[in-house]
């Protein structure tokens, strides 16, 4: 039978958020999940809602899905009666995220020890562009100078000579959230079995060379001697560029035009390369390469990449993945960030969530539960919109109390 996720899988779990901008994305997932992430905002409010763009009718798409699923609190921390409603609001928590400059809420009065007072068991995560030690961690810093400090995105010349940032996924930004998640759900169990919290950081810069770690090891590992490490050995055992770059000639793993398109071919291994060959009807191009059993790439091989070249245009690319499913030989199309959302696989696994729910479409949690379906997120909080909510539900805070806090100047 399904089972019933109405509440999601962390039911039970509630986070109290400080976050600024896209270190905000550490509990969208937790959220989407079922936790209760409670942001705590400044009466100005995070002004994510009006960074990057796009903008959708007056908020960014950025806070739009980064927020998503959330509940808004405004508090002034500045206030005495602020940081006192902040501190119960932690006593309530399984953890508290400080999603900006590490030592932002230390210097409120509201550090992890102050924090562990009202609740020992409390996980405490601070994420961060450079993290909490080394010559940069006061450094200020947007999402793509964790990309390029960890040698990910490479600097490209236009025609005029101005350098400029080539287009690129963001990995620092996206990856730091997820590792900070993963933490603060084992600070989490570790909690709940010995009645204990803790401490930990993560940077969103050690994220983004952790997440390219292939390719910094193998430039470490090659400063060893040759005799000691080498290539593969379909390569003979050269040692060929790290991760992709070592794929720039490759002919049996590369990308390859359709006749409406491109496809990337990736017969690496012995058996798919010939059950290709067999399925176009040349079983003589196995015969004259057959190459090494597995990772043979079949680098350098001019005549065979014309070959290729001439085959692959003889059909379009959803005929070419038809092929590779039929016969047994892996071929994957070749997207844009735009025409993915016409790709079958992407429209049968990546529903949009609707603007209506969200205020723009959305791409769902990549996680699929078997026999039963996660709760869908709902759309992201103005400032303060639920602070009302959360101090009568979760503090149990009558309405004239509320009142007088907000006469107080505590609540913005």
């Amino acid at each position: 039978m399904p089972t019933d996720t109405t509440d999601g899988l962390l039911r039970g779990v509630r986070v109290v958020e400080c976050s600024m901008l896209g270190p905000a994305a550490i509990t969208t997932a937790l959220a989407d999940l079922g936790a209760d992430v409670i942001k705590v905002e400044p009466p100005q409010g995070d002004y994510v809602r009006e960074m990057t763009w796009p903008i959708v009718e007056g908020t960014s798409l950025m806070h739009l899905h980064l927020n998503r699923g959330k509940r808004s609190v405004v508090l002034d921390l500045r206030t005495k009666e602020g940081a006192a409603i902040f501190l119960e609001l932690v006593r309530e928590a399984d953890a508290v995220v400080e999603a900006m400059r590490p030592g932002g809420l230390e210097r409120r009065g509201l550090g992890y020890e102050r924090l562990r007072e009202v609740n020992p068991r409390v996980v405490f995560i601070t994420i961060s562009g450079y993290g909490m030690t080394g010559p940069y961690k006061d450094y200020p810093s947007h999402g793509i100078a964790y990309d390029t400090w960890a040698g990910v995105v490479k600097p490209e010349v236009d025609d005029d000579g101005f350098t400029y940032i080539p287009e690129h996924v963001s990995i620092g930004i996206n990856a730091g959230p997820l590792f900070g998640a993963l933490g603060i759900l084992a600070g989490i169990i570790r909690a709940r079995d010995v009645g204990e919290g803790c401490r930990m950081e993560v940077a969103q810069s050690d994220a983004a060379a952790a997440i390219d770690w292939l390719r910094s090891e193998t430039y470490r590992a090659y400063e060893r001697p040759e005799d000691e490490v080498t290539g593969n050995k379909s390569d003979g055992y050269a040692r060929r560029a790290p991760a992709t770059a070592g794929m720039r000639d490759g002919v049996r793993y590369n990308i390859y035009a359709t006749s409406d398109g491109h496809i990337l071919f990736m017969a690496s291994e012995r058996e798919f390369w010939q059950n290709f060959c067999e399925g176009v009807g040349r079983p003589e191009l196995f015969e004259q390469h057959p190459g090494s059993k597995y990772a043979d790439h079949a680098v350098g091989d001019v005549a065979l990449r014309a070959e290729l070249r001439a085959i692959f245009a003889t059909r379009t690319s959803a005929e070419w993945l038809e092929f590779g499913g039929r016969v047994n030989t892996p071929i994957a199309p070749v997207n844009t960030p735009q025409s993915i959302a016409d790709d079958a696989q992407f429209r049968d696994r990546m529903p949009w969530i609707p603007q209506a729910r969200l205020g723009a479409e959305q791409l769902p949690l990549p996680i699929k539960l078997i026999d039963g379906e996660l709760p869908s997120p709902s759309m992201a909080p103005t400032v303060g919109q639920h602070t009302d909510e959360v101090l009568r539900e979760v503090l149990g805070y009558d309405e004239s109390r509320v009142a007088a806090l907000r006469a107080s100047g505590a609540l913005g």
